[in-house]
């Protein structure tokens, strides 16, 4: 099967190997990776700033960079929710754009969703002999709604041991701006979610999203915590 591949920006930037590690899992999973280098930004981080008229204009050029015809996969909840969820309401005043924003929203996949929903494969021959806890991002489980996906693929992995924390599901304090914005709050949440992981005993923080992985890291770093923060396909491509 033929895919295209979007990398997003914080993965892109910050953490370059997550995004081959993408590939190399969707080749190990028979796909056809097609990677289009003039690909920018989806948008989001505009939009959800209030800057919809220059997150339209990255949303018109994502509608270029990629076609409608083939599946778009990317490891990121957070995006494809967006794109998802958030296109139609930037395009709302213009039809032809309008049908290729729903045109690409049906063919946006999260990784984890498409390799088990779609792929129908949950096993990758992946070993990690590691004790691990799962984070569930606010925008990959409440806006493009995977919950079971990535602990069905963590639960193939050789060696894996993963152990839920208390509220898997409560932010870890990033939300784009947010920890910008509200840095005291924010850094409380951060700590309540390393706490509770540290909790289980767990050596990793999985996640499907580098941006969170990002705020979790830079508060383990900075403050010595023996825990880190790792995304799902960092995990799966170790074959």
């Amino acid at each position: 099967m033929k895919v295209q591949l979007f990398i997003p920006c914080y993965i892109d930037q910050l953490y370059p190997e997550t995004g081959f590690n993408t590939i190399k899992v969707l080749e190990k999973a028979g796909c056809d990776v097609i990677y289009n280098p003039n690909q920018t930004c989806c948008g989001q981080p505009a939009f959800n700033s209030g800057y919809w008229d220059e997150s339209r204009n990255l949303a018109t050029k994502f509608l270029h960079d990629f076609t409608l015809d083939l599946p778009i996969v990317t490891p990121s909840g957070s995006c494809s929710g967006f794109v998802i969820h958030q296109y139609p309401k930037l395009f709302k005043d213009s039809k032809q754009q309008l049908e290729q924003a729903q045109t690409i929203g049906k063919n946006m996949y999260e990784l984890s969703d498409f390799l088990v929903n779609v792929l129908k494969i949950d096993n990758f021959g992946s070993s990690f002999p590691h004790k691990v806890t799962y984070h569930d991002s606010c925008s990959a489980l409440r806006e493009y709604g995977i919950k079971d996906e990535p602990r069905q693929l963590l639960s193939n992995v050789e060696g894996l041991t993963l152990i839920e924390m208390e509220e898997p599901e409560t932010c870890c304090g990033f939300g784009g701006t947010f920890s910008i914005k509200n840095p005291a709050i924010s850094t409380a949440m951060a700590d309540k979610k390393t706490i509770n992981a540290l909790a289980t005993g767990a050596e990793f923080i999985v996640s499907t999203e580098a941006s969170c992985l990002m705020n979790i890291n830079s508060y383990c770093q900075r403050n010595n915590l023996p825990i880190k923060g790792i995304h799902l396909a960092d995990i799966l491509a170790a074959f």
